[in-house]
């Protein structure tokens, strides 16, 4: 139980920093959800909207951090 704990803790701190990246990131005008490759369909009665661009931007950075904890670790 003790790595559990020690995991969802670790967890719930990886969550926090990426909340307060993503607030300050807003203020300081990181364009999130406004990238090219945002896709927006507004029609009569429906809006569509699929964020591709800032899907990719965001796994590709994520993918970087956690290659360089991984070399690191080993």
């Amino acid at each position: 139980m003790n790595n559990l704990g020690k995991a969802l803790l670790g967890l719930g701190f990886l969550l926090a920093v990426i909340g307060a990246v993503l607030l300050l990131g807003e203020r300081i005008g990181l364009p999130l959800g406004r990238l090219p490759g945002d896709f927006a369909y507004k029609g009569k009665h429906l809006f569509i909207y699929f964020p591709l661009g800032t899907c990719i931007l965001i796994s590709i950075v994520l993918s970087a951090i956690l290659n360089l904890f991984s070399r690191f670790r080993h």
